[in-house]
């Protein structure tokens, strides 16, 4: 491919002025694992695309790996992964795949 590029690559993107305490990232498990006790009935769905770098791959599981989420909240979780990078609907397959799964979880949440 002959690719050459000389910009640096980071995991975040170089946003300013980025006025977030300490200028880090956003860290919202605790309200979300808050949320969750609050509401044993709340189901989460996370689609995540193989090729995004915004939100790195497998971040997801481990975030929820750490959230010490109650047992019997865990199954409200659904994490589905997509051949594409971080907007998963401009890919069409992964654009099909994403409704399907989208429908699932919905009729499931009923």
């Amino acid at each position: 491919m002959k690719y050459n590029e000389k910009s640096p690559y980071g995991i975040l993107a170089n946003v300013h002025p980025w006025n977030f305490p300490k200028n880090r990232y956003a860290a919202t498990s605790s309200y979300l694992k808050s949320a969750m006790v609050k509401n044993p009935y709340m189901k989460v769905f996370i689609a995540s695309g193989y090729y995004d770098l915004a939100t790195p791959y497998f971040a997801t599981e481990y975030i929820f790996s750490q959230m010490n989420l109650p047992k019997k909240l865990q199954k409200n979780i659904s994490i589905a992964y997509y051949e594409a990078g971080h907007m998963m609907y401009l890919h069409m397959p992964s654009f099909k795949k994403l409704a399907n799964d989208l429908d699932k979880f919905l009729d499931s949440s009923l």
